[in-house]
């Protein structure tokens, strides 16, 4: 099965490429470039506020007034704490910036325009800019399916991401920006294009070919089997056949396909766009686009679980709170 592309990102596609007359880089074998570091950050969230229905985009102004609050909370967050401060009280939640300072953050602070538009949903398809409702049944089958990386009973309970064998942002089935860390490196050859997260240190292997290896339906990688080809000066890419224990959104990946669309849009940007598919979770399809930007930089070693006692700690908690007698 081939996912046909919306017929919105088609279009799009060809006014903008008419609208800026923009000459794609080419590698030596007569493909589109993507070669070097790419950051995947961005104040857009991933489905658009209930309240703004099917507002597409934002106005300029809308959108600065946007960004001008959130780097306000950042500087504020940013104030210099009093060391001889009271402790927090049991059950005071944390700052608004989550229990990391901007030391180790690197969130984004801006919206990146996406053909001139300033996005209010990564989602643009359907048109409230949410995901679909889920299939008749689907909370049943769940429930019946238990939960996975959910529990303290070993290492093996805990989510992919705290095992340090997937990062739940870029190694999902759409890649998604994390709040550090949010650098894509893209090489090239002729019959293959890798992605290597700085998060995790995940790489996807990308074959250029017409057809999916027999094995992937059986050995399945975590993040999926994917086949890409050219469309023109895009590149397109099918990934099917994830890991059982991979998610979406805490959904099930086992009878998911997507297909993702890549496309520099200028020497510094890069529009990847995505569509969801899997009749056994979701009633319809669903699609969207992230820019990616450019940047002169190199990823860095992210070095998971060396000297990280939070596992330790989590199964200690685990098995003290049993000795009391106390659910984990």
């Amino acid at each position: 099965m081939k996912i046909p592309l919306p017929l919105l990102l088609v279009t799009l596609i060809t006014t903008t490429a008419t609208a800026q007359e923009y000459t794609v880089p080419k590698t030596e074998w007569g493909v589109p470039n993507f070669h070097g570091v790419w950051r995947h950050a961005t104040i857009m969230p991933f489905e658009r506020p209930e309240e703004l229905a099917e507002k597409r985009a934002y106005t300029e102004e809308e959108a600065l007034v946007l960004e001008g609050a959130v780097q306000q909370k950042f500087e504020a967050a940013n104030e210099p704490l009093s060391p001889d401060r009271a402790p927090p009280e049991v059950g005071e939640p944390l700052p608004s910036l989550g229990n990391y300072d901007l030391f180790w953050r690197e969130d984004a602070k801006f919206i990146p325009t996406i053909d001139g538009e300033f996005r209010t949903s990564a989602i643009t398809d359907p048109a409230n800019g949410r995901m679909p409702e889920r299939v008749a049944g689907f909370s049943e089958r769940m429930a019946a399916r238990g939960s996975r990386g959910r529990n303290s009973d070993g290492p093996e309970g805990r989510g992919l991401g705290e095992r340090c064998l997937l990062n739940g942002n870029f190694g999902s089935p759409v890649m998604r920006p994390s709040i550090y860390n949010s650098h894509l490196q893209f090489n090239q050859s002729p019959g293959y294009i890798s992605i290597t997260t700085e998060m995790a240190h995940d790489t996807r292997i990308i074959k250029i070919s017409d057809e999916h290896n027999a094995a992937a339906a059986v050995q399945r990688k975590w993040m999926g089997d994917s086949i890409g080809r050219w469309e023109g000066e895009m590149l397109v890419v099918e990934t099917r056949y994830f890991n059982n224990w991979q998610t979406l959104y805490g959904t099930p990946t086992e009878n998911l396909t997507v297909i993702e669309t890549f496309r520099r849009d200028t020497n510094n940007k890069m529009i990847y766009g995505f569509t969801v598919d899997d009749p056994t979770v979701f009633t319809s399809q669903f699609s969207g686009e992230y820019a990616l930007s450019r940047i002169n930089e190199e990823i860095y070693e992210y070095a998971c679980h060396e000297g990280n006692y939070g596992m330790v700690g989590i199964l200690g908690g685990a098995r003290r709170l049993e000795q009391l007698g106390l659910e984990p």
